[in-house]
């Protein structure tokens, strides 16, 4: 029998304790120490002297609990004890103690099945199998490997690994399938990039393609204080794609869809975009810019929560992905963290420390904006993390979206809006209605019959624009000579057409035959690109100044 909601899980100065889920909200008993309580029928398993241990994390099937503390070594140089701990939940017995002196990627990873188990050491991968970490049942050698992620679901295995570039050589992304590690085909895909210092790899659900963020902490032309982030797609089957972001900018996040066909990112210096794409990287659905960083699907794919946390002011838009229609439009403010209950219908946002050490507290909303609940800490105390209970998928039934805001007992409070600062000079004159960014609505992406790819509304800006100009041109030469009758215009102007027109001056002509053979070289780059082909470094500064020569060919053929 389904449980009516999930517990909730405090963690803070005033101690750890359980909160039962909507609608009671009621509190259980304080838990002191590290303490394992089955949470069922509230017994206390295990108790674990660790005063130290600063990171605790389950196995997926809640059979081993992983501790980490800080490594530290004898004043004589000697070398420190084992931080890293595993420990039977059921028996409390430790199975076994490993060094692992970084607190990044401290954690073990383990398969959902807990059939296999792998974790990084000096170039190496190590896979235990069914929890047995005495013995290493299988190796992954790469030379310098960064990091690794395993894909979810159950066999066959798979694991991306990372492995950054050094003297001049590129940085990649390799996926491989357990435990076939061996020869010079056994990749099932590899994807190879130069700009990338850190990447961010994600799985979709079904495991069959990874999302890379590949990232550098300095962007060399200064555009960005985030340095450059790229987005690349790689399935199972060995296609791989560059995801191309209409917006330049940062990207922000990028998430899955649990049905693994479609993923949304959050990229472009702000106002952000954010955009859905199918497995092909096409855009679906675009929802235009907004003040947002962050993007959420519910546990059943059929809910996208859009958000702007950290320095934004917290607004959330709640959309049904579905129809792609707007239910909500809450404001979370302060917000540090934010999480899907396991039912699908409940959101959880949170102040905490040491994030924000001011305004500590959680509530708990319906998707429909409602807040249900509400706990705000005493100012003289902390919220450090909470979290809901895990539950395995399938537990909770999908329900009928509503878009009717559901009652709640809780006063809803009017988020205080910053008025903008106008200096004493403008003090007593009207306000006129300025904006410092043009705002673009949301648009559905898929391609109208007829159509092979729809056009970004830049392009189509782009397309309206350069028409507009030729018909202004056509005009002009029909002034200037009255006898000849006026040419047709074309139903419809192709990206990039340039005009065969001459004007007279050998230099000019000259300078419009060498412009137009560099932007045909351009599109061969960028159709290269597009088919997966990683380029050289020349090559993408000549893809960047597309825009700068197609403006110096506008100027000199409208000059003729």
């Amino acid at each position: 029998m389904a449980p009516s909601t999930p517990l909730l899980t405090v963690r803070g100065s005033e101690g750890l304790y359980m909160v039962n889920g909507p609608p009671h909200f009621t509190e259980s008993t304080l838990f002191p120490r590290i303490n394992v309580i089955n949470v069922t029928n509230k017994k206390l398993l295990h108790s674990f002297d660790l005063p130290k241990a600063v990171c605790l994390e389950f196995s997926p099937k809640n059979t081993v609990l992983a501790t980490w503390q800080p490594y530290t070594t004898s004043k004589d140089g000697t070398a420190g004890i084992p931080n890293l701990q595993l420990y039977d939940v059921k028996t409390g017995t430790c199975l076994k103690s490993f060094i692992q002196k970084k607190m990044q990627n401290w954690c073990p990873s383990w398969s959902e099945d807990e059939t296999i188990c792998a974790r990084n050491v000096n170039n190496e991968v190590h896979f235990f199998e069914n929890n047995n970490f005495n013995t290493i049942a299988n190796k992954l050698h790469l030379q310098k490997i960064n990091d690794f992620v395993l894909s979810p679901g159950p066999q066959p295995y798979k694991v991306a690994v990372y492995v950054p570039g050094s003297k001049g050589a590129p940085s990649f992304v390799r996926l491989y399938q357990y435990p076939n590690f061996d020869g010079p085909h056994a990749a099932l895909a590899n994807k190879s990039f130069f700009k990338a210092d850190k990447v961010t790899m994600l799985w979709n659900k079904k495991a069959t393609a990874v999302l890379v963020i590949a990232s550098t902490d300095v962007d060399k032309t200064g555009a960005s204080y985030y340095g450059e982030q790229t987005l690349h797609y790689i399935a199972a089957n060995g296609e791989s794609a560059v995801v191309q972001l209409p917006k330049n900018g940062p990207i922000y996040d990028v998430v899955w869809n649990s049905s693994s066909t479609e993923f949304c990112a959050v990229y472009g210096f702000m106002p952000a975009k954010a955009t859905i794409f199918n497995l092909k990287c096409d855009p679906v659905f675009d929802f235009g810019t907004g003040p947002r960083n962050a993007a959420y699907y519910s546990p059943h794919g059929h809910i996208l929560v859009l958000a702007g946390f950290g320095n934004l002011r917290g607004q959330m838009e709640v959309w049904d992905v579905k129809n792609y229609k707007l239910i909500s439009k809450p404001v979370a403010s302060d917000s540090t963290y934010f999480a899907w209950c396991p039912d699908g219908e409940h959101i959880l946002t949170a102040t905490c420390a040491p994030r924000l050490r001011v305004n500590n507290g959680y509530k708990i909303w319906h998707y429909t904006g409602s807040v249900l609940h509400k706990y705000d800490m005493p100012s003289n105390a902390e919220l450090w993390q909470v979290s809901w209970q895990p539950f395995l998928d399938g537990i909770f039934p999908v329900k009928t979206i509503t878009y009717q805001a559901v009652p709640s007992d809780v006063p809803s409070e009017e988020p205080k809006v910053a008025t903008a600062y106008r200096p004493p000079a403008l003090r007593n004159k009207p306000i006129t209605n300025s904006k410092l960014h043009e705002e673009e609505p949301p648009q559905n992406m898929k391609p109208q019959a007829g159509n092979d790819k729809p056009l970004s509304k830049t392009a189509l800006k782009n397309q309206r624009k350069h028409e507009a100009k030729k018909a202004a041109k056509q005009e002009a030469r029909n002034e200037k000579s009255p006898d000849l009758a006026p040419t047709p215009a074309p139903q419809s102007t192709p990206r990039n057409t340039i005009s065969q027109s001459t004007s007279g001056d050998p230099e000019i002509d000259k300078k419009i035959k060498n412009l137009k053979k560099k932007l045909k070289a351009i599109e061969q780059l960028k159709e290269q690109a597009a088919a997966g082909k990683q380029l050289e470094k020349n090559q993408l500064e000549k893809i960047q100044k597309e825009k700068a020569l197609l403006q110096e060919l506008e100027d000199l053929e409208l000059g003729i």
